[in-house]
Order: C-alpha cells, then sequence, then structure tokens
C-alpha cells in the first residue's frame, strides 16, 4: 500500500468519528496522474446525492495537458464506490447535526486507488491550540533529552 496523498489539514480542523475506504470512478488520464501524486484533497469534502456518495472539491491535474479532451473538469465531482450496506450506514452518520464528511487520504492498493474518508466533527479554536501548544511542549522535551544523551 502507497500512500500518494493525505490531507493534514483535515486531520488538524476536525475530530475523526468514522472511518471508511472506498473506490473512486477515475478515466485512465485521471489513474495515471493521481498515481504520480498530482491531486489535492485540500478544501474538499464528500457529499450525498440520490443514494449514492461523491468526493467533491478534488483537483486532479491532466496527465498531459496538450492531449486532453475538451470537456475535462479537474475538480468534477467523482463517485466514490461502495457496498449498499456502507452507504446507508454512511446517511445516517452523516444526518447527525454537526457531523460532515472528508477525505483522509489517497492511497494505491494492488494497482487500485482508493480514498479513505472519515465521517467527522469539527473541533473548537480552543481545542487547536492545545494541540499545538502539546506539540510544542513535546518537540522541546525531544530536544533537550537529545542535548543530554
Amino acid at each position: 500500500m502507497k500512500v500518494i496523498t493525505i490531507n493534514k489539514k483535515a486531520l488538524f480542523n476536525y475530530e475523526v468519528l468514522e472511518k471508511f475506504i472506498a473506490g473512486i470512478v477515475l478515466t485512465g488520464q485521471e489513474v495515471k496522474s493521481i498515481k504520480l501524486g498530482r491531486i489535492t484533497l485540500v478544501g474538499s469534502f464528500v457529499t450525498i446525492k440520490d443514494g449514492e456518495i461523491f468526493l467533491v472539491g478534488a483537483n486532479v491535474p491532466p496527465y498531459q495537458p496538450k492531449n486532453l479532451r475538451r470537456e475535462y473538469e479537474p475538480t468534477q465531482p467523482r463517485k466514490l464506490l461502495l457496498t449498499k450496506v456502507e452507504i446507508k450506514q454512511i446517511i445516517g452518520k452523516s444526518a447527525q447535526k454537526g457531523l460532515t464528511m472528508v477525505p483522509l487520504r489517497v492511497y494505491n492498493a494492488n494497482g487500485m486507488i482508493k480514498i479513505e474518508f472519515a465521517v467527522v466533527k469539527g473541533k473548537k479554536q480552543h481545542d487547536k491550540r492545545e494541540k499545538i501548544k502539546k506539540r510544542d511542549t513535546d518537540r522541546e522535551m525531544k530536544k533537550a533529552l537529545k542535548l543530554r544523551g
């Protein structure tokens, strides 16, 4: 399993409640571009439309810009492939107030492009500050231990 990209901003801004793994409907050119690591998840989210789940806002630039279909849109919604049971579970979870779905990472598993997304709850500003403060103190402790040893 080779991780292609991680949405670090989502892990910082949201508290992960439950994770899901899905396949993505892509064209051949998009697969080649993603395998080269040219996908951006910042600002993207997962939504439900007509009982299907879509990835919205993920930017996949073209593999060969000069050899491109005219109707190609890099940020078009892409359908996620899940079982009916998983879709019903996700619809039930996301219906709760204050919860949303964001992609966490994209990876290559046995030649297939997979996406891991999560049902998340937004963090408060003071929670973010505490996390930054804890990270800084941990870094200082490691630095002090390294200087002693």
